[in-house]
């Protein structure tokens, strides 16, 4: 497992993959926790690759409910045939209802998609920004990995897909969750698999500034940030240097450019405090 997600990319410590592996032996979701920017989300898109499968991705927030996840019935198209079924004369209410309710007009949501999807991979992405109830339907959904719909009966996946949930705990999920799933949390990475994983996204950039990159954003993550860069801003940061010309950086590039890593002004502002070039000096710039 680890071998096939580092094709793709993307680099796992011991831990990740073996819940990774896990997930597929024992069809158990993988929650995985930490600061934004860490690699959660490419998790997915990883495991996806890694098993040639679709990514099917649910973004939740605040008020999704389970008709925008699961699934819906098309109204138009219902009342067009509705109409046309009135023109031709149909009067058989019974025969109508069936016909209304029939697949056709099923619209499925990413939980519905990803359980009709075989294989496939289900990203449920920042599940703590949706609310308690929804956090409860979805326990329910991936215990079983099946749902019923009135109209059609229960549709249970022939294979569960593989299933990664992401939080950035902005607030705590639920117990009752955790216990379902595997459980990984995403620590920032430290400076040499961290630069590993900037050589590998990004090629093109020279060795040179890639390790300059990984020593300025390691050296911002000491500070008291209201937001610290997570590995997505280092990349991020490189790719702005690199599109800049940049083979090498220096203090006053590091300085102009700090908007591709920090998103807050007073992070910026606290940036600007740090001793630059004796960052770069301490790694031979």
């Amino acid at each position: 497992m680890r071998t096939r997600l580092e094709e793709t990319g993307y680099l796992v410590d011991d831990g990740l993959a073996i819940a990774c592996f896990l997930a597929l032996r024992l069809h158990r979701p993988v929650f995985c926790e930490g600061d934004a920017g860490v690699g959660k989300t490419a998790l997915a898109t990883a495991l996806a690759e890694a098993l040639d499968a679709p990514l099917i991705r649910l973004q939740c927030h605040e008020g999704i409910d389970a008709s925008q996840a699961l699934y819906d019935w098309d109204f138009p198209r219902q009342l067009l045939h509705l109409r046309a079924a009135e023109a031709a004369g149909v009067k058989d209410a019974d025969r109508l209802e069936r016909e209304l309710y029939d697949r056709r007009f099923l619209v499925a949501r990413p939980l519905l998609r990803a359980l009709q999807t075989q294989p496939s991979v289900l990203l449920v992405d920042e599940i703590d920004r949706a609310d308690d109830e929804f956090e409860a339907f979805l326990l329910e959904v991936l215990s079983e990995f099946q749902v019923t719909i009135p109209e059609l009966g229960t549709l249970r996946a022939e294979v569960p897909p593989v299933v990664v949930l992401t939080s950035n705990r902005t607030r705590e999920v639920h117990d009752a969750l955790k216990r379902r799933c595997l459980y990984h949390w995403f620590d920032h990475p430290g400076f040499a698999r961290e630069l590993a994983i900037v050589r590998r996204r990004l090629p093109e950039v020279s060795a040179r500034l890639a390790e300059q990159v990984t020593a300025l954003v390691q050296a911002l993550r000491a500070e008291d940030l209201l937001k610290p860069p997570g590995v997505a801003e280092t990349l991020d940061w490189a790719r702005a240097l690199d599109a800049l010309g940049a083979t090498e950086a220096d203090a006053e590039l590091a300085v102009a450019t700090l908007g591709s890593v920090l998103k807050y002004r007073e992070d910026t502002d606290r940036a600007r405090g740090l001793d630059f070039a004796a960052v770069l000096a301490r790694r031979g710039a």
